[in-house]
């Protein structure tokens, strides 16, 4: 007959998260990267290296580098935001560079690109929908982004030049909107308060 095992006592640790506040990396890359674009979308200068190399690095790679540090964070809702929409920068920079070289796919159709602004725009929504359950900036952040992805999508549909326009005033909007965000937190982490928020 096994012996009784004793009751272990429980100890409760509080454990002081020093890691650095991985949401500012984030936002900026997905800022600056947003507004330089949708520069593009609403006329200004053509699309060239400069966006496309934002796109690959600040757009993409520092975003993924953010939604792994929020994972350490324990931050699902981060992690899940920065690590898509990182790959999402880096999966339309391979739609660009590479449509005649992946094999037998070719380049997508304007109706394949609405297909896939739309599933982006329906994630941001539903990711909008938790920010609700957060501050104010993040729902401008969300908001105007899932609008970008609605009008990007109907961009892609009509062939409209003036829907095209108006949807890079909201992107540099929402671009703007996130740079306001991280910036906010960086100074308010400098200057001793809640940034932005």
């Amino acid at each position: 007959m096994a012996k009784d095992i004793p009751k272990t006592d429980q100890v409760s640790v509080n454990v002081n998260d020093l890691t650095a506040n991985a949401g500012c990396l984030g936002l900026m890359g997905f800022g600056m990267t947003t507004v330089l674009l949708n520069i593009h979308n609403a006329g200004f200068f053509p699309l060239n290296t400069m966006i496309l190399a934002m796109g690959i690095f600040m757009g993409g790679l520092a975003q993924v580098v953010a939604g792994i540090m929020e994972w350490k964070k324990n931050n699902t809702f981060g992690m899940t935001a920065f690590t898509c929409y990182g790959f999402f920068w880096l999966s339309l920079i391979v739609i660009w560079l590479f449509p005649e070289k992946l094999g037998e796919a070719g380049a997508p159709t304007a109706g394949a690109m609405a297909a896939y602004f739309f599933m982006w725009g329906l994630f941001t929504l539903v990711m909008f929908i938790g920010t609700l359950k957060s501050n104010r900036i993040s729902q401008v952040v969300f908001g105007s982004l899932a609008l970008l992805f609605f009008l990007l999508t109907a961009t892609k549909a009509t062939g409209s030049a003036t829907i095209g326009m108006i949807t890079g005033y909201v992107g540099i909007f929402c671009g703007f909107s996130a740079i306001y965000d991280a910036l906010s937190q960086v100074l308010g982490e400098v200057y001793g308060k809640q940034g932005g928020h």
